[in-house]
This record gives structure tokens, C-alpha cells and sequence, in this order.
């Protein structure tokens, strides 16, 4: 896991920028293991990890909405476990990018889930990640700062599920 973080955000742990460290990347990752429900899929060349995403169902009481800016109302944010799909990562290694990698593994992860719409949480300065959402159906609904020490500020996107895989 952590060879293919660093293989993936060479420029984000480059810029010096505390959040983006690969010690503060692992710390979070193991959290989120942990979270209930929590899906992974890998895929892999020649026995290799080259990406992976994950995610999990927001549960009720969820915490993920703490530190929106925007104010889309109490129901939009009102979880009860099976509700929404929070998409926290897709990460493909930099030699294996623009090869489809990251869209067939966004698609394998949220085709089969049961929960009615995703979120993620994006940078609005990361311009390949946000221009492919886009592309995949993804809108943006308001900005969100986590309480995350270092944490910057994302954009939240959402997307009605299932999504329907492309070949």
C-alpha cells in the first residue's frame, strides 16, 4: 500500500504539504480499514499492485459531513448506513495512468453497491482527478473542510448510484 501511494502522489509528497505525507497518508488508510463496510477493489499486473480504490457507507451519524461550507440542508446530510457510498481514494501508480485504469476500477467499486448516491471529496486544484469525475458523471454540490489536522478545503461531488460500468 504504501509503495503504490507513493508511486501514485509523487507531486503531492514532493510539495512538502503535511497532509500529503506518506506517514499521515498510512495513519489515515489504517483508520479507514477499520471502518465499518469498508470496500477495496486492486488491480494488478503481472502480481503488482498499479491501483486500487476504496470506500465505504456512510453510517448514521456519520461524521463525514462535519466541516461542510455549503449549506445543502439537514436531509442531504442525514445518513442511516445505507445511504450514501463515500468514495475516499482512487489511486493508480503514475506509469499506469492514462491507461483507463482508474475509471475501470472506479466503475468495479461503486457498479454493485446498494446505496442510492456516492460522495467524494475532492481538490478543486487537482485537475486530472476532478476533470475525470466530471467526465464519469460526478457533480459538484459545495466545499468541505474535514477536521483533519493539516486538512485542506474539497470540493464534495456526488454521483447517483448504481453507476453503469463502461468497457
Amino acid at each position: 500500500m504504501e509503495d503504490l501511494y507513493v508511486r501514485s502522489h509523487e507531486d503531492a509528497i514532493a510539495s512538502g504539504d503535511p497532509f500529503r505525507t506518506t506517514a499521515t497518508f498510512m495513519n489515515r488508510f489504517e483508520r479507514y480499514t477499520n471502518t465499518p463496510g469498508f470496500d477495496m477493489v486492486v488491480a494488478y499486473e503481472a502480481g503488482d499492485p498499479v491501483g486500487l480504490t476504496w470506500g465505504w457507507p456512510l453510517k448514521a451519524g456519520s461524521s463525514w459531513w462535519d466541516g461542510l461550507l455549503t449549506d445543502l440542508g439537514a436531509d442531504f446530510t442525514k445518513e442511516s448506513g445505507q445511504r450514501t457510498f463515500a468514495l475516499s481514494e482512487i489511486m493508480v501508480a503514475s506509469e499506469w495512468m492514462g491507461r483507463g485504469v482508474a475509471h475501470a476500477l472506479h466503475d468495479e467499486l461503486l457498479a454493485a453497491r446498494t446505496e442510492p448516491r456516492a460522495t467524494l471529496l475532492v481538490s478543486p486544484t487537482n485537475e486530472r482527478a476532478y476533470t475525470a469525475y466530471k467526465r464519469w458523471g460526478w457533480q459538484c454540490v459545495g466545499q468541505l473542510r474535514p477536521a483533519w489536522p493539516d486538512a485542506p478545503t474539497f470540493d464534495v461531488l456526488m454521483h447517483d448510484l448504481p453507476v453503469q460500468p463502461t468497457s
